[in-house]
């Protein structure tokens, strides 16, 4: 998930009671909840093969976790007890409350990852082997409405606080109204009257003090509603799982093909449109589906052949490389093509994780364009 999503966990779960665990709980829950991102310091030293092949690795996996969980208290306690001594003063916080706080607050980013279709690898370094909840988008306004709000409501005490969120609020709301992204959406004004309609009853809870009212049950309130959207989602994923499995039978079958796996992938703030990607013994496909629409592709049908003849020789050549090794070792559903079949000296090999994109068509570091001699018939031929 974006690091929006993971800080506004940890805030609210600093809200829901663990602030009162130490002093400096609630700066120490939103940098827990983002502390295994810190991984992306490895782009630093390294090139994006490196931070593609690392991110989402130990940091978070389970033992990853417990490390990271143990080392922020750590530094919050001695960085205290340093300004204490530096003050001739005693030291404030507890160490047994910031440790709790940081293990709770760490965990959650872990699970909030494993949620989307990236994935995470749990049992690193035993295994790395990838898992996916496949459930929510790896960006979602309706976590934000939802933590968000429930944050807002807490902590927006000051006038320095209503001024932040304040700000926050205006640059989410211009976001969604204006962002490029916002096309991708298939229903845009769903998710716009949707979000002014929940800041404007933020606003007014807000203006009646919702928040002295209620306390930190507005927090467990608001964790409550993120698990009911999560049960939600997974019933609705368990329905595109099904409607997916029927239409891709009926667009194999015909060609004598046998699905052997298939993902249904959420889309943008859309929970009624899923991207469908599935592999047969022959090729591996992708189209998007519209649950209340019939049993038919709601887009075009992509299809890509496995390697084989010439490209799989291309392939066995190129796998030896160190981007195609960590591009594969990381896709879900990669697939390739050569970018001129009929070339004559050098071409390029183009390879793509479905999920995301299609060979040719540059998005960072879910493809990857490779140079290769041409294969030797072709130049043979010439």
């Amino acid at each position: 998930m974006d690091n929006l999503t993971h800080s506004l966990v940890g805030l609210t779960a600093a809200k829901a009671g663990l602030e009162r665990l130490s002093p400096g709980a609630t700066a120490l829950c939103i940098l827990a909840a983002n502390s295994p991102d810190c991984d992306v310091a490895i782009a630093v030293a390294g090139d994006r093969w490196t931070f593609l092949q690392h991110h989402r690795g130990i940091t978070h996996a389970i033992v990853g976790i417990i490390v990271l969980s143990l080392v922020l208290p750590l530094i919050f306690y001695g960085v205290d007890r340093l300004w204490a001594r530096f003050r001739n003063d005693t030291p404030k916080v507890k160490l047994r409350g910031l440790m709790i706080a940081s293990l709770i607050a760490t965990a959650t980013h872990p699970l909030l990852d494993w949620t989307n279709n990236y994935g995470v690898r749990w049992f690193l370094p035993w295994s790395g082997k990838w898992s996916y909840g496949d459930l929510v988008f790896i960006v979602d306004p309706y976590l934000w409405l939802i933590l968000g709000g429930a944050s807002f409501l807490l902590s927006a005490k000051t006038i320095t606080g209503k001024v932040i969120w304040a700000v926050v609020a205006a640059v989410i709301t211009f976001l969604i109204l204006f962002s490029p992204r916002s096309g991708d959406i298939s229903n845009p004004r769903f998710l716009v009257w949707l979000w002014i309609a929940g800041i404007v009853i933020l606003v007014v809870l807000f203006v009646i003090g919702a928040g002295r009212k209620f306390g930190n049950n507005i927090a467990f309130a608001a964790f409550a509603l993120v698990l009911v959207y999560w049960g939600m989602l997974g019933y609705v994923h368990s329905r595109a799982v099904a409607q997916g499995h029927a239409i891709a039978s009926r667009l194999v079958t015909p060609r004598g093909e046998t699905v052997s796996r298939l993902a249904a992938m959420p889309t943008l703030a859309d929970p009624l449109h899923w991207d469908c990607v599935f592999e047969t013994d022959r090729a591996t496909y992708r189209f998007r589906i519209f649950l209340l629409g019939d049993m038919s592709p709601s887009s075009r049908v992509v299809r890509y052949e496995k390697p084989s003849g010439e490209l799989a020789e291309v392939m066995q050549s190129v796998s030896q490389q160190r981007p195609a090794q960590v591009f594969l070792g990381f896709a879900r559903f990669p697939v390739a093509k050569l970018a001129d079949p009929n070339c004559t000296t050098q071409t390029l090999v183009q390879l793509a994780d479905l999920r995301y994109t299609e060979p040719g068509r540059s998005r960072g570091s879910f493809a990857v364009d490779l140079p290769v001699d041409c294969p030797a018939s072709n130049e043979g031929g010439r």
